[in-house]
Parts: C-alpha cells; sequence; structure tokens
C-alpha cells in the first residue's frame, strides 16, 4: 500500500461550517450534507461495492466528500457513470506506480513564501486554502502540505510584499484547495489587499465550486465579483457534459453577468472523457453556457491517480476527432504541466 503522508485539511474551512455559524448560508449548509461515506453515495444511486469496478476504498486517507447535488446529476445503477468515478474512493488507488509522485507538478520548489507559488513569469498563485467542495480523485494536490504551507493564522502579508516587491508581476491566481470555499468576507479581506499593489491588472480565481456546487455564487459572491478593480477570469474545472445542469449553466452565466471571462480546464481521463463524443459534448455545453473550452490537461502523474492515465498518442487521435467535428475556437489545448518547466507543456502531432 502507498503510504499517503498528507491529505487535504478538512477542517480549513470551519468558519463556512454551519456548526461553527449559525448565520450560514445555503451554500455552507450544502457542503455540510455533502457524501462522506462511499457506502452511502452508493446506495443512494441504487448501487453496491461489489458493482464498483476496482472495489472502494472506504478508509482512504484522501476521504471521500461529494456534494447532493453533484450526486444527483449521476446516473443510478450505473457503476460506470462519469461523475461517479471521478469522485469515488476505489482500491485502485492504493497501487503503486513507477514514476507517480506526491507533488507531481512542482510546487514545493515554486515556493516564494507560505501560500504563494511563484512557477510563470508575470503570475503568481495563492494557495487560499486546503478546502475543497468535492474531492477528485485524480487530484494533483491530493497530497500538498496544506497546513505546513499556508501563512500562519491567515496572514498574507509576507506573500503581499513579495508581490509588491516584484512589478514584473501584473495578474495574481487564487487557488487551493477551492478558493471559493472562503467565506465572502476572507475573499474581500485577500482582494483590499492586493487592491494596494498597483502593478496588479488581472485576477483570476482557479474553482470547482460553480459547478459542484452553484449555490455558492451567492448574492454576496457576486457582489464582490462585480466590485474587483481588475479584469476577472474564472477558470471552472468541468471533465464532462452531464457535470452541467440547468442551474450550473444559470450560475456560470451570473458569473459572465458580473464581469467574469470564463474558461474551462478539463482533464482527460480514462472511462470518464476518453472519447471524441465525451469531448465535443463538453465544449459544446460548456459554450452554451458562456464558458470557453481552454486547456484539456493530460493527467498529473499524482501517487494515487495512475488508472485514470490516457497515453498521449490516444489524446492526440482524441485532439484529431474533435477538430474535425468542431471550429477552432471549441478545440481545448491539449497541455501537459511538467516540474519546473516555464509554461504549460503543448502537445502536438510530430511534423
Amino acid at each position: 500500500m502507498i503510504p499517503l503522508t498528507t491529505t487535504i485539511c478538512q477542517d480549513d474551512c470551519q468558519d463556512n461550517c454551519p456548526e461553527n455559524n449559525p448565520k450560514s448560508e445555503r451554500w455552507q449548509t450544502e457542503l455540510a450534507r455533502a457524501y462522506r461515506d462511499p457506502e452511502a453515495l452508493l446506495s443512494a444511486l441504487k448501487l453496491t461495492p461489489e458493482q464498483i469496478p476496482g472495489g472502494i476504498s472506504p478508509e482512504n486517507p484522501f476521504p471521500l466528500r461529494v456534494p447532493r447535488h453533484y450526486a444527483a446529476r449521476m446516473q443510478p445503477g450505473d457503476p460506470n457513470d462519469p461523475l461517479l468515478l471521478q469522485v469515488l474512493s476505489r482500491q485502485l488507488e492504493q497501487t503503486d506506480q513507477p514514476g507517480f509522485l506526491l507533488d507531481p507538478v512542482g510546487d514545493g520548489p515554486a515556493t516564494a513564501s507560505p501560500g504563494l507559488l511563484h512557477k510563470y513569469q508575470g503570475r503568481v498563485l495563492l494557495i487560499t486554502t486546503g478546502a475543497c467542495p468535492v474531492h477528485c480523485r485524480y487530484c494533483f494536490r491530493r497530497h500538498y502540505p496544506y497546513s505546513d504551507s499556508r501563512p500562519s493564522n491567515g496572514d498574507w502579508s509576507k506573500a503581499m510584499e513579495y508581490i509588491a516587491a516584484d512589478t514584473s508581476i501584473s495578474e495574481v491566481i487564487l487557488s487551493g484547495g477551492d478558493p471559493l470555499s472562503l467565506s465572502n468576507e476572507r475573499l474581500k479581506a485577500i482582494s483590499d489587499e492586493l487592491a494596494k499593489i498597483p502593478h496588479i491588472r488581472r485576477l483570476r480565481l482557479h474553482t470547482r465550486m460553480p459547478i459542484v456546487l452553484p449555490e455558492r455564487v451567492d448574492t454576496g459572491f457576486r457582489d464582490w465579483l462585480s466590485s474587483l478593480p481588475w479584469q476577472t477570469i474564472v477558470v471552472t474545472h468541468c471533465n464532462h457534459a452531464n457535470e452541467i445542469d440547468e442551474q450550473v449553466s444559470n450560475t456560470l452565466a451570473e458569473l459572465k453577468a458580473n464581469g467574469a471571462t470564463l474558461l474551462n480546464q478539463a482533464v482527460l481521463l480514462k472511462g470518464i472523457n476518453d472519447n471524441v463524443a465525451a469531448l465535443v459534448d463538453l465544449s459544446e455545453a460548456l459554450f452554451k453556457s458562456g464558458t470557453l473550452p481552454y486547456y484539456l490537461h493530460l493527467l498529473d502523474h499524482v501517487v494515487g491517480a495512475a488508472h485514470f492515465e490516457v497515453e498521449e498518442p490516444v489524446a492526440l487521435d482524441l485532439m484529431n476527432g474533435i477538430r474535425r467535428q468542431l471550429p477552432g475556437y471549441l478545440v481545448p489545448k491539449l497541455v501537459r504541466e511538467v516540474a519546473g518547466k516555464p509554461h504549460k507543456i503543448p502537445i502536438s502531432d510530430p511534423d
């Protein structure tokens, strides 16, 4: 069995938990109701553990977390449902695979100060929280040492000093975990500090929340978004068209109406979206909801995710199939992130 030395913190959103906050909003209540027991999730879908390919892993150190709204989009009775297999903890995760690492994208060496990563020219990334509304089984930060790496007591002063001192930094990315796991007040506190730095021109949010828990985009969040002084980009994470129901589509429209440019980055996942029809449907569903397909990532080689890998030649064949069916603006860029490189690596057919 693989020793999982670090997992995403389960208590990083204490101020958002209804048990600790009697004034919690609907999204916080829904987050507290998320499935955490694999067998309970399967029971709701009229499935048994014996039906699951690869078997389930109830005691997995990277625990299950699935919002009920997201689970409601899964097909009851289907053990191969593409949404279910993204989030269900399975025994397959416990198989050792050569070349799969705890930090496959080099977050550790890129740490400039607690909670601040500086990998690429002109932009930095804040690890704002370790909390996520859903625990995707292929997550490249599933072993990230959040508790050891974030600023103590939420003090971002060192990160802000670093950004202020480097005038080449024009864009700040809020990531995590999921930055929308933070309360609106905590998001505003971060943006207020960033607003003091004159050379910032853009703010980017990397989030899966509008897809898995659209209730999060509440009035307070929309007001915060529309008040920001920069060009704002919301990069969603959606891998399959079945993830986009009417409420998700309406939520994406609300984000766009409040000034955000919407992009999506997906991950190419074996058994989930590794066919032309699924990828075409995803691009169409995203664009119908006002979101432009941006990146299609090859799997990051993180410990526990090897069973999701789609080999590069297969990925290239899929991209050629997509190009035959879609206009160029609906074809995402196929990329791989390589630790230490100055940018994402585009994957293309050899000349």
